[in-house]
């Protein structure tokens, strides 16, 4: 199988590195991509779940731009929706009428939402919602989870991290992760100082197996909550909608005081969400919180757009589905091959790994040798479905792996038992 080649691609970065710090600064820079000849770095269009790079090459796109995309690229309802409220406005001298029905959308889907508040990033929310904690309580402390991804404010990061002080981290206690008795032992220790506990639905930290929530967590977490007077906050940013349209809480059987949404609103338009409760709706008017973009409608009707086609689509268990059947077949290819290849998570939301090597660098390799090939894998982070892949993406994602998988036996580092 032919393999691409990503010339434009390195000659765009040397470009960028002269004019923007790092070439291509957070998330989607270079530096987690193992090896990075073996990856593009500038895409050019997007079609369906596919997308083609700088030198031309076409992927099908297992990251779908790290989330938002969820309906596929250049999707026509959402973008027909945007193009309608574009030519009545968009950024406006007050907010659009589209945003009141976004908000009566979402509290419409999402179970134990009676309000929603609109904002661009995922960060955006998570921070919002420990300030509004705060503000409920009159307390200082956030619980979070260790490895527990929220953002990149300083808070979120953590100590370590170039540009972190502890004064940025002193309001903040991180515990492990289905330890509810960590949170307990929190609560005892700084006794009427918890204002709130962050968590996503089900732990997915980078280079790592993911970990979904032990038995009954969730129903203790949410007793500790409402016996130590603790607001629980849901970071549903990266899993809201790939498991349940009625949010990821519902999935796992418990009802969040405030949860956060961004990546699958509106299919790569910018916009985030906060959902809350009718009890914290008060403190929520309290808190100030705006943006110079945050009102911006044509996001929002595309957002109103999306959210109907996942309904259409019955999007959640269609992504499942495909997730399932793609990490089986790979799952046996590698059996075939005589390698272990370990899936975490949710199927629509898969991190896999391959396990006959502890240092990474054997799944890396196949990583890199899929991607080189049309198949856009990524070592360190989990995957994403979308609505838009389908049965021909599939099979030839198994070919590419399998080729892949060949390449792995005939190296030194692929041998078994080596």
């Amino acid at each position: 199988m032919d393999t691409y080649s990503f010339a434009r691609s390195q000659e765009l970065f040397v470009r960028a590195a002269e004019v923007i710090p790092c070439g291509i600064p957070g998330h989607f820079s270079p530096a987690p991509l193992v090896p990075p000849t073996a990856y593009p770095f500038f895409a050019e269009k997007g079609t369906a779940a596919h997308f083609t790079d700088a030198d031309g090459n076409d992927f099908i796109d297992y990251m779908c731009a790290y989330g938002p995309m969820v309906l596929g690229y250049d999707n026509e309802v959402v973008h027909d929706a945007a193009a309608r409220q574009r030519k009545l406005g968009d950024t406006l001298g007050c907010p659009s009428p589209v945003m009141i029905e976004l908000a009566e959308k979402l509290t419409s889907m999402i179970a134990g939402a009676d309000w929603a508040f609109f904002a661009k990033n995922g960060g955006d929310m998570t921070d919002y919602a420990t300030m509004i904690a705060r503000a409920a309580t009159g307390r200082p402390l956030i619980v979070a989870i260790d490895g527990g991804y929220h953002g990149v404010s300083p808070w979120m990061q953590g100590l370590g991290h170039h540009g972190v002080i502890a004064a940025d981290v002193a309001g903040f206690v991180r515990i492990p992760w289905n330890d509810p008795a960590a949170f307990e032992r929190v609560l005892d220790e700084h006794a009427g100082q918890v204002a709130g506990f962050i968590a996503t639905p089900y732990h997915h930290p980078t280079f790592a197996d993911s970990e979904l929530p032990a038995e009954g967590y969730w129903q203790r977490i949410r007793g500790l909550c409402d016996k130590h007077g603790v607001v629980l906050i849901v970071d549903d940013v990266r899993c809201g909608f790939r498991l349940g349209l009625r949010g990821s809480a519902e999935f796992f059987g418990f009802t969040p005081d405030l949860a956060c949404y961004c990546k699958a609103i509106a299919n790569g338009y910018p916009i985030s969400a906060l959902v809350g409760t009718e009890a914290m709706k008060g403190a929520v008017a309290q808190v100030f919180y705006t943006g110079s973009y945050w009102y911006q409608a044509v996001p929002m009707a595309a957002g109103l757009a999306c959210l109907a086609e996942l309904e259409r689509l019955d999007a959640p268990a269609r992504m499942q589905e495909y997730g399932r059947a793609l990490t089986a077949g790979l799952q046996r290819l590698a059996d075939q091959h005589g390698y272990e290849l370990k899936v975490s998570g949710v199927p629509s939301m898969p991190y896999l790994r391959l396990t006959d090597d502890p240092s990474m660098m054997l799944h890396q390799r196949w990583c890199a040798e899929c991607t080189r090939r049309g198949a856009y894998f990524t070592s360190h982070h989990n995957w994403f479905m979308s609505c838009a892949h389908t049965q021909e993406d599939l099979d030839r994602t198994l070919a590419i792996a399998e080729d892949a998988f060949a390449v792995l036996e005939k190296s030194p580092e692929g041998q078994r038992g080596s």
